[in-house]
């Protein structure tokens, strides 16, 4: 039994797999569980009450409510466009196509205080699409959300594309056969693959806009209860030296953010199950 199982282990698909993972939790637990594990350490030095007060102010009520309202809002358009544009991108053959789909990307490339910039410039009164506009979009809540949908679009467009291509497309034959149109083939065939894919994509694009800042500061005005994202009220207490306020207020930002992520991923789980039902 005992030479049985070193066998086994020297013959593993994946050779030196314990080494590997312990490089690999020591590798997240230097970027990541180190440095968010302090944040709750230093907001330990508060009392309950101090606590409460520092996360609960008016001023941190009303950029919670911009942050995660613009930030869920800039998610959601980004799941129906970014599935149009990735089926466009998948579907159809047109003049330029490489081009659009490198465009996609413009975002993961630009840094976001040029992105913000950009932004403000063309979305001002005077801007080249600001002055059209009927109402105002620059310095007002309204540019935090147009800043928010265009970093969040290519994590939708990109984890939607390969699933969309990876379709099998005897099914939609098979449907079209048993007299189904394009509508339904798309919402009981196609729809059901890729909906697990889309709500990936939707959690990607509201867990980045929710810790966005280089592009929202320029074009968001950061007026207090108006038009002050989060992020940047941590960074104002942080300027103030007031450490165990802004890591107060982090610590609201990372269990929301964990816990919006752990239901995504439940809601992933049900999508796959019920797929598989299907199937």
């Amino acid at each position: 039994m005992f030479l049985r199982k070193t066998l086994l282990r020297r013959h593993s698909v994946l050779p030196g797999f314990d080494l590997a993972l312990g490089f690999a939790l020591l590798y997240i637990s230097l970027i990541v569980l180190i440095p968010l594990s302090a944040a709750f350490l230093k907001t330990f030095t508060l009392t309950w009450p101090q606590f409460l007060d520092a996360t609960t102010t008016p001023r941190a009520m009303a950029s919670y409510r911009l942050t995660f309202g613009a930030s869920f809002l800039a998610a959601v358009l980004n799941a129906l466009f970014g599935l149009i544009v990735a089926w466009v991108l998948v579907r159809y053959t047109f003049p330029f196509k490489r081009v659009i789909d490198a465009l996609v990307d413009l975002p993961f490339a630009l840094p976001t205080a040029v992105a913000g910039i950009a932004l403000t410039a063309i979305y001002a009164q005077n801007g080249v699409l600001g002055q059209y506009l009927p109402f105002k979009v620059s310095f007002t809540p309204v540019g935090v959300w147009v800043a928010l949908v265009f970093i969040g679009l290519p994590f939708v467009v990109r984890t939607v594309q390969p699933v969309l291509e990876d379709v099998n497309r005897e099914l939609e034959e098979a449907a079209a056969t048993l007299g189904a149109s394009r509508w339904q083939t798309f919402r009981k065939v196609i729809f059901p693959i890729a909906m697990p894919a889309l709500l990936t994509g939707f959690a990607l694009a509201f867990a980045r806009a929710l810790g966005e800042y280089g592009s929202v500061i320029f074009i968001a005005g950061n007026m207090p209860m108006v038009s002050e994202i989060t992020p940047l009220l941590i960074i104002t207490k942080l300027e103030q030296y007031d450490y165990a306020g802004a890591t107060a207020i982090a610590v609201v930002m990372l269990v929301a953010a964990f816990a919006l992520l752990l239901l995504i991923n439940l809601l992933q789980s049900w999508a796959r199950k019920r797929q598989g039902g299907l199937a």
